[in-house]
This record gives C-alpha cells, sequence and structure tokens, in this order.
C-alpha cells in the first residue's frame, strides 16, 4: 500500500467503503445464521429448530474463540500499520494464524467426541437430545474452516479491500440457502443435513476471502513473518473481550433455554428461538457499524489521529441509535409478520413469541450505544473496559436478572432479562465515561481539544 486511505480519507467516504459493506455482511450473517431454522422449522418441526437453538451456543464458542484472535489481530494490526510497521504487522499475522489453528483443532475435537454430553449441558431434554447430539457433532467437523473464513474476511479491511468479508458471506449465504434446500427437503437428512449445509457453505467463504492473503505482493500474508509469543499474548488479549461477549451469549443461550424450557417446556423454547434469531438480525446491524469502524479507530490511533477517532464515534452512536428506535417500533408493530416466517401452524408458539417479543424489544434502545463502547475499545487495545461491557451485557445482569425477575414474574420475567441487562450495561458505559472523562482519555463525548496519544 502507497496510502492508508484509512488515515486520509473523508470520514463519511470511509463509512461507505468500510462500514456499509460490514453492515450489509453481518446483516447477511444473521440471515445466514437463520436459515438452518427457517428450513428446520418449515419442514422438520419446531422441536429440530429448538435443538438447532441449543446446539447454537457451541456455535457460538466457535465464532467467539476464533473473535478473540481475529479481533485482538485487527487492533494490533491495524495500530501497527497505522505506526508504519510493516515487520511488527507481519509476526502478528502469523502469531494470529498459528494460535487460531490450534484453537480450532482443540474445539473440534472436544465437539466430535463429546457431543453428546454437550447437549445434555446446554440444556436438552430427552426429546431434543438426539437431535442437538448430531448438530454439534457435525458442525464440530468444519471449526476451522469457520475460523479461517472469518480471520482471512476481517484482515481484509485493513488490506483496503472491504468488499472482500461482504463477498465471502455473500456466497457462503447463498450456498447455504441453496444447500439446505437440498440436505432438508429433498434429502431429508434433518439436523445433519443442517450442519453439513452451513459447513460446506462456510468453505465457499473461506475460498473467496482467502485469495489476496495466498499473494506475497499483500503487505499481509501467509507466508511472511514469525510467531511471537508477546504478540500472541497482546492480541488475545486485545481481543478477549469479543470473546467474553460470544461466551456471554453462549452463556445466555444457555440460560434462558434452561429457562423457557422449565416454565413453558419444548414450546417455550421454540418461541425463544424464534425471537433469539429476529433479535440477532437485529443486533447485527449494530455489530456491523462496531466492526466497520473497528479499522478506522485502531489505524488512526496508531497515528495519533484522534480528531478522526472522534468523529467516527459519534456518528456510529448516531447512526445505531436511530437504528434501535426504529427497530425497536418495528419488533413492537409487526412481530406476528416477523415470526409466522419461522412458524405458521402453532399458534401457542406463536402467541408466545408475539408476547415475549414486545418485551424483548426493549433491548435495542440501549444495545447499540453498548455495542459501540465495547468494540471502541478493544480497538484501542483498552481490553478491561471493553470486557466490563461485554460481561455486564451478557454474564452478570443476565443472571442477575434471571434470580430476580423470573422469581415474581414467570415467563415474562424471563422475557424482560434481557432488557435489564442492557440498562445495567448502559450505566456501566456512563459510569467508565465518567472516569475516563476525569483521567482525560479520549472517549466518544469527550472534546475535540484532547491531546494525542502514542499507542505502546
Amino acid at each position: 500500500m502507497n496510502e492508508n486511505i484509512l488515515l486520509k480519507e473523508k470520514i463519511p467516504k470511509l463509512y461507505l467503503k468500510f462500514v456499509i459493506p460490514a453492515i450489509i455482511a453481518m446483516v447477511l450473517e444473521g440471515i445466514q445464521g437463520m436459515v438452518d431454522g427457517i428450513f428446520l422449522g418449515n419442514f422438520v418441526g419446531v422441536n429440530a429448530m429448538a435443538s438447532v437453538n441449543i446446539a447454537n451456543a457451541y456455535l457460538q464458542i466457535i465464532i467467539g474463540s476464533s473473535m478473540v484472535i481475529c479481533t485482538g489481530t485487527m487492533s494490533s494490526l491495524g495500530r501497527a500499520l497505522g505506526g508504519s510497521n510493516a515487520k511488527k504487522a507481519k509476526d502478528i499475522f502469523r502469531s494470529a494464524i498459528i494460535a487460531l489453528g490450534v484453537i480450532s483443532v482443540t474445539i473440534l475435537l472436544i465437539g466430535f467426541f463429546f457431543s453428546n454430553g454437550i447437549a445434555r449441558f446446554l440444556g436438552a431434554n430427552d426429546v431434543l437430545l438426539s437431535d442437538t447430539s448430531r448438530y454439534i457433532q457435525t458442525i464440530a467437523l468444519f471449526v476451522p474452516i469457520i475460523s479461517f473464513k472469518i480471520l482471512f474476511g476481517f484482515i481484509g479491511r485493513l488490506i483496503e479491500k472491504p468488499q472482500l468479508y461482504l463477498a465471502g458471506t455473500v456466497s457462503c449465504l447463498v450456498s447455504n440457502m441453496v444447500l439446505n434446500f437440498i440436505t432438508i427437503k429433498i434429502l431429508r437428512l434433518g439436523v445433519v443435513g443442517a450442519a453439513t449445509a452451513t459447513g460446506i457453505a462456510y468453505l465457499i467463504g473461506l475460498i473467496v476471502v482467502i485469495r489476496p492473503i495466498l499473494s506475497k505482493k499483500t503487505i499481509i500474508n501467509v507466508y511472511d513473518g514469525k510467531f511471537c509469543w508477546n504478540d500472541f499474548k497482546n492480541l488475545a488479549f486485545n481481543g478477549s473481550s469479543e470473546g467474553v461477549t460470544y461466551v456471554a451469549n453462549a452463556l445466555t443461550l444457555f440460560l434462558l433455554n434452561r429457562s423457557f424450557m422449565n416454565f413453558a417446556g419444548e414450546s417455550g423454547v421454540a418461541a425463544f428461538t424464534i425471537i433469539n434469531y429476529i433479535g440477532n438480525f437485529v443486533t447485527l446491524i449494530m455489530f456491523g457499524i462496531s466492526d466497520g469502524i473497528s479499522p478506522i479507530i485502531s489505524s488512526n490511533y496508531g497515528a495519533d489521529k484522534m480528531e478522526r477517532i472522534r468523529k467516527t464515534l459519534y456518528t456510529a452512536v448516531i447512526a445505531n441509535l436511530v437504528i434501535g428506535i426504529g427497530l425497536f417500533s418495528v419488533f413492537n408493530l409487526f412481530s406476528e409478520n416477523l415470526i409466522r416466517i419461522f412458524v405458521n401452524d402453532n399458534k401457542p408458539v406463536i402467541d408466545m413469541a408475539v408476547g415475549g417479543a414486545k418485551i424483548y424489544g426493549l433491548c435495542f434502545l440501549l444495545s447499540g450505544f453498548n455495542i459501540i463502547q465495547s468494540g471502541y475499545h478493544t480497538a484501542l487495545g483498552n481490553a478491561v473496559a471493553s470486557i466490563i461491557i461485554a460481561s455486564s451485557r451478557g454474564i452478570v445482569f443476565v443472571a442477575i436478572g434471571l434470580m430476580i425477575f423470573s422469581v415474581f414474574w414467570g415467563i415474562n420475567g424471563v422475557w424482560f432479562t434481557l432488557p435489564f441487562a442492557e440498562i445495567m450495561t448502559f450505566v456501566c458505559c456512563l459510569s467508565i465515561l465518567f472516569h475516563q472523562r476525569k483521567q482525560e482519555i479520549s472517549f466518544v463525548f469527550a472534546p475535540s481539544s484532547l491531546t494525542n496519544r502514542k499507542i505502546k
């Protein structure tokens, strides 16, 4: 690269080149996450769909462990490239490849050989156990493919190919839909067919995103650099908040699935599955904005361009707020129409999901702000603040909410747990803001006159 456009291009143009493709890619990822559920719900039954939702906690672990490495690598690489340290960047990338390879193979072996125990632990009862176990065992075979598709796709943003991850995601989604139709509708392979279709689709996506990384002309490629233990520790620590986010998602699924199972059996899990699919779709729009601004923030932080960071953050926060209000309204007005995409002939499940959607929709009013704050701190290498935010959203206050509200409000209390977690996380974000303003550290609402700070 002769000139790093992340450091010089106007912020609105960077949004068009980096953030918009990231949003589209994340939305398509959300649709892809629904594909298995849509096909299984329509052609097999709600129990198969519920089984996949329980198994999704294992998939969250796959993606979460990958995101620890991928997000930490993005942050470290962006700051290294922003500081014109190409050698450091190459070593960071080589360290990431080796670390991700070891982690993904380990998760593969655990999922394949202990799928039954994992399914039982995640909350599958006797009705759902077999399908849940088979889905986990099948998707486990594709763990390295899923992991490296994410890593190589994300790196494309730092080598000024932000459209690459979008192209890989489109290829993955289209393939998944076609393969799901073949394996579920035609071949009648059920959950095994769904998992196989998803795995092969990720392979096709990997083939798309890996191409520039295989060229020695690319500043970041698979040939250069060496493994460095310190680089690995730094990138793993920087990305740990994203790992917490996905582990928190897995834990949230685990806790809520068990709660809905206790209150309403398989129908309760099915209703939550539908709302969770739709909710994830909405949340991924907000994560798309966070992911899209990440290379802009990390690169400009490495180059000491704090004013550009401030403008980028203001725009992201406002965008997520507008999206949150709009989607909260849609969720309340058109929830039944959305739910019938997944299930059209099970009135108890539909009624339960419609009632839950009106409570669940409150999440969107604050989740966008919380997501931006977590991603912002990760991009700057401030892992501690990001971990606090991520764990608050998905671990601490989810557990507290379930213990309190389900006792007094029953199943409605379970639905209210996630909005409660977002409210409390928003309070945590404000506390971090207040603490950082006292220390004169740049933050989203900090004045533009702050002095620049060199990255370590």
